[in-house]
C-alpha cells in the first residue's frame, strides 16, 4: 500500500464516520461514499477498518492506564475515556459487529483484551471462557450513566477543580 492508497483509505473512512455521525446506529453510508466500493469493495471491508481503528484506539488507551494497582478501574477509564473521545467510531462498529462473522470474531478478540487487561482472566485459560468474562465486564462498562455524553458544565467544574 503506497501513502496515497492509506491517505486514500484514511478520507473515506473519516467521510463515512462523519457521514453517520448523522445516525450512528443506522444503516452505514457506503455508497454515497465517493470511493468507498472502488477502495474498499463491500460494506464488511469498511466495517473491519473502522473497528481495526476501534481496536488501535481502545488498546492505546489501555496502554495509557495501564499503570497502578487497580486493573479493572484503569481499564473502565481506558474504556470510557476511548468512547468518549470516539463515539461515533464506536457506535458505528458497535451497532454492526454482528453482522459479519470476520467482525464477530474481531469483537471477541477485544472482550478477551479487556478480561485480560483488567486481570479478570489469565491468557492461558480457554479462549472461550476469556471471552465470556469479557463479555459479561463489556456489558458492565456500557450499561448505564458513564457512556452519555459529557454535559460541558461537568467538564468546565472539572478544569476549575481538579478534585471535582
Amino acid at each position: 500500500m503506497s501513502w496515497n492508497d492509506f491517505y486514500r483509505r484514511r478520507d473515506i473512512l473519516d467521510a463515512v464516520l462523519t457521514a453517520a455521525a448523522r445516525d450512528p446506529r443506522g444503516p452505514l453510508p457506503f455508497e454515497s461514499i465517493a470511493g468507498a466500493a472502488e477502495v474498499f469493495g463491500t460494506r464488511e471491508n469498511v466495517v473491519l477498518a473502522l473497528h481495526y481503528n476501534w481496536t488501535r484506539t481502545l488498546s492505546g488507551h489501555l496502554r495509557a492506564e495501564a499503570e497502578g494497582d487497580d486493573h479493572v478501574d484503569a481499564v473502565k477509564r481506558a474504556f470510557t475515556a476511548a468512547v468518549r473521545r470516539n463515539r461515533v467510531l464506536y457506535e458505528v462498529v458497535s451497532a454492526h459487529r454482528d453482522e459479519y462473522p470476520a467482525l464477530r470474531a474481531a469483537h471477541r478478540a477485544e472482550q478477551a483484551m479487556l478480561a485480560v487487561s483488567a486481570g479478570l482472566a489469565e491468557p492461558g485459560e480457554p479462549s472461550g471462557e476469556i471471552t465470556k468474562v469479557g463479555a459479561a465486564f463489556e456489558a458492565l462498562l456500557t450499561d448505564g450513566p458513564r457512556l452519555r455524553p459529557e454535559r460541558p458544565i461537568n467538564r468546565l467544574l472539572r478544569m476549575l477543580a481538579p478534585s471535582a
